[in-house]
């Protein structure tokens, strides 16, 4: 019986890892706790990191895994437990050069040249900032490090750029202190230091189809398990559906991003953990762009993979955390397709109703296999909910299974109509 720690372990987690089968069995162990690592208004790193040794150190028995599922502080924090506790993980190193932003890009240019924007560092503290970008505009502005697309922002002129810019220092300090207290425990290149965690990108706007490779790299030998469609809205800047398996990419443009992924990890020395990779296709020019890769796989995935294939995600995480070559099930599932979507709003306000249990109840009955994640409650302002993007406001999540993708579709918009929220107005 092995036992696994994940941190900030939800009940949602609970419920995905579940589906896994590990030979010999495991009991699940949270690690510090969600509230902590995801949703603190500020966080300390090396705080964070001591009370976790705290946790480990307390626990009485043998720690075989530990495997990160959330973004940064936690993607950095499980190499440095796991080397110093002994087990299988990715260098901290080579997590880092991932995470990092412009310090990825940097590497990208290096190993994979012909899938890289334009890109430009800077400090969003200088007031002369832009006369030091050499990306042309429109483009798009970030930190080397956020949350879910969080202050990342279109630009097409110097009044936008400023704008951007103005939101960005008020607001960045959350991420890049810890992320400065990370950076210092790996050397960092001259040139990737600029602004510390502080730095931002200017980098070109590059439009497609999108989809994302997911895998694993376990003792040098690289797998993909699965292929997924990255779906915008109409308004072009947020996803509005995750569609497993992919089908708007033809299989010899997965096989290229498959590719593409596997160069720039073993150039950046990855191994012994999961990734997964984002791409955009232009089908006019057959032009390949990499947008980003993850040092994890996506927990967005995880619900698709257990309708389709049987089982989710986790357990080649699980797998490689125990040092494992992972076994994953393909087509075992009880849908041949899924989807991951998006219950979006798009304009300010205050929720003044959220669809109740029995709604949610009468539309599983409806679709079986439905899972609904509400997102806000009634009283919230949507302005005020943290770790939004800046173009809408995610108000639920559905995960559905269906038999086809027109299938997938209906019951999509079927559970759009089904699911009331109500707003009231605000100045």
């Amino acid at each position: 019986m092995k036992s696994v720690f994940v941190p900030g372990l939800t009940e949602l987690q609970r419920g995905q890892i579940g589906t896994v089968d590990i030979a010999g069995g495991m009991r699940l162990h949270e690690l510090l706790d969600y509230e902590a690592l995801v949703e603190a208004e500020e966080f300390d790193f090396e705080q964070l990191l001591d009370r976790a040794r705290t946790e480990l150190r307390a626990f009485d028995g043998e720690v075989d895994a530990i495997v990160a599922h959330w973004d940064f502080p936690t993607s950095v924090i499980v190499p440095i437990l796991a080397a110093e506790w002994g087990l299988p993980s990715p260098s901290l190193d080579s997590v880092i050069r991932s995470e990092h932003k412009l310090w990825s890009r940097v590497l990208q240019r290096e190993s994979v040249p012909e899938c890289v924007p334009e890109f430009s560092a800077f400090d969003p503290f200088d007031p002369d900032a832009l006369d030091g970008i050499d990306v042309a505009f429109p483009f798009w502005v970030k930190p080397v490090k956020s949350h879910s697309s969080q202050l990342g922002f279109a630009v097409h002129d110097p009044a936008e750029f400023a704008a951007a810019t103005e939101t960005i220092r008020a607001e960045i300090g959350r991420i890049a202190v810890p992320f400065d207290q990370a950076l210092a425990h790996v050397t960092v290149p001259e040139e990737i230091r600029v602004a510390g965690g502080r730095t931002c990108l200017a980098e070109q706007i590059v439009t497609g189809i999108q989809a994302a490779p997911e895998g694993s790299m376990v003792r040098g030998e690289y797998r993909v398990h699965g292929v997924f469609d990255m779906r915008k809205d109409s308004t072009g800047h947020s996803f509005s559906h995750l569609d497993y398996p992919a089908r708007t990419v033809p299989e010899s443009v997965q096989q290229r991003m498959v590719e593409v992924t596997e160069r720039y990890l073993r150039h950046i020395g990855y191994d012994n953990g999961c990734f997964n990779s984002e791409f955009m296709w232009d089908e006019d020019t057959d032009k390949l762009w990499l947008i980003e890769i993850n040092t994890r796989i996506s927990q967005s995935h995880s619900d698709l993979f257990a309708k389709v294939d049987g089982t989710s995600n986790h357990t080649v995480a699980i797998d490689v955390a125990l040092g494992r070559l992972p076994q994953m099930p393909y087509r075992k599932g009880d849908f041949a397709v899924a989807a991951q979507c998006m219950v979006p709003h798009y304009e300010d306000g205050v929720v003044a109703r959220v669809p109740d249990e029995s709604q949610i109840a009468a539309l599983q009955r409806r679709y079986p296999g439905t899972v609904v994640r509400t997102e806000v409650q009634a009283g919230e302002r949507l302005s005020e909910l943290p770790n939004q993007d800046p173009y809408r406001y995610q108000l639920a999540t559905l995960y559905i299974g269906a038999g086809d993708h027109a299938e997938l579709e209906q019951r999509y918009r079927d559970c759009l109509e089904a699911m009331p929220f109500q707003f009231e107005e605000v100045d």
